[in-house]
């Protein structure tokens, strides 16, 4: 299912969410692009440099937790998540408000890093534990799981099989996407090959984070959805 659109308005223009969603483009098209490889060698998150089994290659990770956040493997990569952003992250940031939801972000993005590094020194090959992570998607998922807990009546226009429009209830929408990590998280610690290089448990792992804290960072209620 790909989302088109929601039906919740903003109390004002979501400068952050729009920030964040230029400064990924940013990167990808002025530094990422013209030498793809070595600004992944630098600047993407490799899990083994955590526990120095593996020869740092570019930045510390440190660094790199919050750098890869901004980092792409495609377009296609990229324009999906930034689509994610902007419908959800809109709403989010109009609740908890700007300082607030940058903030949230950042930490969203940590947690998913964090769980999918975990799982990833625990269970996978040390071979696996070299492949750079890269993306927003973690943060963007702490963004779909608060957007849960502040708007579960809105619905959000969707494409079901990419080519039949449907709205449908934000909550059965975000069911079926967490559902399909879940799914896919499990089938990738049983079959990692299946995986196809996502990193599900950061999209776990930063959905958790956005339901267990949106109530920390909320000052206000989101506007009602428009019918």
């Amino acid at each position: 299912m790909l989302p088109i659109k929601d039906n919740v308005p903003t109390r004002r223009f979501p400068i952050v969410t729009v920030a964040l969603i230029v400064a990924n483009f940013a990167v990808w098209i002025l530094y990422e692009l013209p030498h793809l490889q070595s600004s992944v060698d630098d600047l993407a998150f490799q899990p083994c440099e955590v526990t120095s089994s593996c020869v740092q290659v570019g930045e510390s990770w440190e660094l790199t937790a919050v750098t890869s956040m901004f980092m792409h493997a495609s377009w296609v990569h990229l324009l999906g998540n930034m689509l994610f952003l902007w419908i959800f992250g809109n709403n989010v940031e109009d609740a908890m408000g700007r300082i607030r939801f940058i903030v949230f972000y950042f930490l969203a993005g940590f947690a998913a890093t964090a769980l999918q590094t975990l799982v990833t020194l625990s269970t996978a090959p040390h071979r696996d534990t070299l492949i750079p992570f890269l993306g927003a998607s973690g943060a963007i998922s702490g963004v779909l799981g608060a957007y849960f807990v502040l708007l579960p009546r809105a619905k959000v226009l969707t494409l079901v099989f990419l080519f039949l429009p449907w709205q449908v209830p934000a909550w059965i929408f975000l069911v079926v996407w967490i559902g399909f990590q879940l799914i896919s998280s499990s089938a990738a610690l049983q079959h990692p090959e299946s995986g196809g290089g996502v990193a599900f448990f950061a999209h776990i792992g930063g959905f958790v984070f956005g339901l267990l804290t949106v109530r920390m960072f909320a000052v206000r209620r989101p506007l009602e959805p428009a019918y």
